[in-house]
C-alpha cells in the first residue's frame, strides 16, 4: 500500500543536527490516485503521531510536494532487521533467551497502543523491526482509533482494498468482521509462535498446534488462548499475555 525511502533532512544538516537521516513514506499506486489519498495518508500519520512510546516508530511531519502534489510524511529511520527477515535466518525458531526480550518489547508496544484506544490492525513480522535499540512496531496504515469516528476521518476498509495478510490476520477479519483488540492479540500471538517454533500457525486450531520446545511450559497455555480461532475463546488480553511471558514461572488457568 505504500513505499518508504531513506532520505536526508537538508534543513537539519544545515543546522548541524547530529542525525539528519529520516524515512519518507508515501502511498503507492493505485491508492495514491484515490480522491481522498492525502487524507488517508494523513490519517495514518496522525494515528502514529498520537503514540509516544519507545517501542513504537516516531513520526515527524506531514507534507505535500507542491510540484508533484504527492503527499508524504517523515519518520525516524529504523536501523536493524524486520522479523520476517530474522525468521528466514532462524528456520528452527529462536532460543528463549533471545525470543523473550523481543516478545516482551513487542507486547509492550501493543499494550501501550491499546491503552491509547488505538488498534494496529496489521500485526505481522514485516511490521516489526529489531535493532540495536530494541524492537519498534510500525506501519499503522490499517490501524483504527476511537477518535477517528468522532471526527469522521476516512479509513482503509476491505471494501476498498484487500489489505489483510492471511498468515497473521485473525480469522474474523478474513471473514469480514470488525477490527478489535482480540484481532491484534491473534496477530502478535502468531508472531510469537513462529519465533518459537520456526513455522507459521496456518489454519490449525490452537489445541492442535505442537508446543514449541523452546517455549517455557508456563507460557504455552496463555499463547494457546491467544491463538483461539473463535475470538470469544481468546480468554486473555495482550497485557495479560505480556504478564505471563514476563514471569519466570507461572501457572495460567483458563
Amino acid at each position: 500500500m505504500g513505499r518508504v525511502y531513506r532520505a536526508r533532512d537538508l534543513l537539519h544538516e544545515q543546522l548541524g543536527e547530529p542525525c539528519s537521516k529520516v524515512a519518507i513514506k508515501l502511498l503507492d499506486e493505485p491508492i495514491s490516485q484515490c480522491p481522498d489519498a492525502h487524507v488517508l495518508l494523513y490519517r495514518e500519520f496522525a494515528l502514529a503521531r498520537s503514540l509516544r512510546h519507545e517501542r513504537v516508530v516516531r513520526v515527524f511531519s506531514f507534507e505535500v510536494d507542491t510540484h508533484s502534489h504527492v503527499a508524504f510524511f517523515t519518520m525516524e529511520l529504523l536501523q536493524g532487521m524486520t522479523l520476517d527477515r530474522l525468521l528466514l535466518e532462524c528456520p528452527q525458531g529462536l532460543p528463549w533467551r533471545e525470543l523473550r526480550p523481543i516478545a516482551l518489547q513487542l507486547l509492550d508496544a501493543l499494550v501501550y497502543t491499546h491503552q491509547q484506544d488505538v488498534l494496529h490492525g496489521d500485526v505481522k513480522p514485516a511490521n516489526v523491526m529489531v535493532g540495536e535499540e530494541g524492537v519498534r512496531l510500525f506501519d499503522f496504515g490499517l490501524g483504527h482509533a476511537q477518535a477517528e469516528a468522532a471526527v469522521g476521518l476516512p479509513s482503509v476498509s476491505r471494501s476498498r482494498f484487500n489489505a489483510w495478510t492471511p498468515g497473521y490476520a485473525a480469522p474474523e477479519l478474513l471473514a469480514g468482521g470488525a477490527l478489535t483488540a482480540a484481532a491484534d492479540l491473534y496477530g502478535v500471538a502468531c508472531i510469537l509462535y513462529e519465533l518459537a517454533h520456526g513455522s507459521r500457525v496456518g489454519k490449525r486450531a490452537s489445541d492442535r498446534l505442537p508446543r514449541p520446545a523452546q517455549l517455557p511450559r508456563h507460557c504455552w497455555a496463555a499463547l494457546q488462548a491467544a491463538l483461539a480461532i473463535d475470538p470469544q475463546h481468546r480468554s486473555i488480553t495482550v497485557a495479560e499475555l505480556r504478564h505471563v511471558m514476563g514471569r519466570n514461572r507461572a501457572r495460567w488457568c483458563l
